[in-house]
């Protein structure tokens, strides 16, 4: 496992959709394990694999219950709205306040390929929208409804 390093707003990858999944291998877990590992090393909530670099529709959150792997997720249910700040280890130094759902369901498949929903309210449906966006171009900075500054 290694710490791999994360693409800063202005790269244009971060603009582009990442592809389906269609491997579940050894390379596909590996990638999963140093995402989690570069999220924990950076205090992340969430991270895609476009943030470092692979344009693959994965992407890892941490939950109550560890590192979750979610991989070609599909947002099926949204209720609700909550409006509260996000950050972004591809945007370091913005924040803001975002419109996202309060409840969503994340239909996603596994580092096997078995597929599974997820359940989320809060900040970790925040998270899986945040890190959905990702996975179709989209940055948080597009979401914002109103900023914050950055603490001195």
């Amino acid at each position: 496992m290694a710490i791999r390093n994360i693409l800063k707003k202005g790269d244009d990858l971060l603009l582009k959709k990442s592809r389906e999944v269609d491997r579940f291998d050894a390379r596909l877990a590996m990638l999963l394990d140093d995402m989690a590992d570069t999220m924990r090393a950076e205090n992340g909530a969430g991270l895609a694999a476009v943030q470092v670099g692979v344009l693959k529709r994965a992407f890892v959150a941490e939950t109550e219950n560890g590192v979750i792997d979610m991989v070609n997720p599909l947002l099926i249910y949204r209720e609700g709205v909550q409006e509260e700040g996000e950050g972004c280890l591809s945007v370091p130094g913005e924040y803001g306040i975002t419109s996202r759902p309060a409840v969503v369901k994340v239909k996603a498949q596994d580092r096997k390929g078995k597929w599974h929903i997820y359940k989320a309210e809060g900040l970790r449906a925040r998270c899986f929208c945040h890190e959905i966006d990702h996975l179709d171009g989209i940055l948080f900075t597009e979401r914002i409804i109103r900023r914050i500054p950055e603490e001195e």
